[in-house]
């Protein structure tokens, strides 16, 4: 306020709270949620073709349960998570970049509409691949943190003003 505008009369306007859901636009959401399911499925498939099928094959055994094995092995999770988790960044990052504004907060929208997704596309999976309990609590206490991180990228872009807006 500039000094002398102040009236003793005047009431400031209340504060107004905002719900969590405020500023979301929906259609870049979904965009950064389909961007990170396919990013995942092109991204593990081709990691599974260039490298886990190569060294399946030079150990003699490339069949459905050696790959089974292999994704349920520790150094098959830890990758499948840092995959998975670097695609969410990308979704989020997306999001955030359509959306332009609030991007942090359509980052960890797309962490949670992946989470959504992950867990119907478990639910309706007729595959038998069991992965331990930890590593799914893992991958989802993993996923809004990395679609916000992929919406402050996004934010951290346009202030600085990469990319043309």
């Amino acid at each position: 306020m500039q000094s002398g505008s102040y009236r003793p009369g005047d009431v400031p306007p209340p504060m107004q709270p905002t719900s969590i859901f405020t500023g979301l636009r929906i259609r870049p959401i979904v965009t950064g949620v389909i961007v990170d399911y396919v990013a995942t499925y092109v991204a593990m498939i081709a990691y599974i073709a260039l490298f886990v099928s190569r060294k399946l094959l030079e150990e003699g055994e490339l069949s459905e349960e050696a790959l089974r094995r292999y994704a349920t092995s520790p150094e098959g999770l830890l990758l499948g998570f840092a995959i998975g988790t670097l695609c969410i960044i990308l979704g989020g990052f997306v999001a955030g970049r359509l959306a332009k504004a609030l991007e942090i907060k359509h980052g960890a929208a797309v962490g949670v509409g992946s989470m959504i997704v992950s867990t119907l596309e478990q639910a309706m999976a007729e595959s038998d691949l069991s992965v331990p309990e930890w590593f799914v609590l893992i991958s989802y206490l993993a996923a809004i943190p990395a679609g916000a991180l992929g919406g402050y990228l996004a934010e951290r872009w346009r202030e600085f003003g990469v990319g043309g807006g």
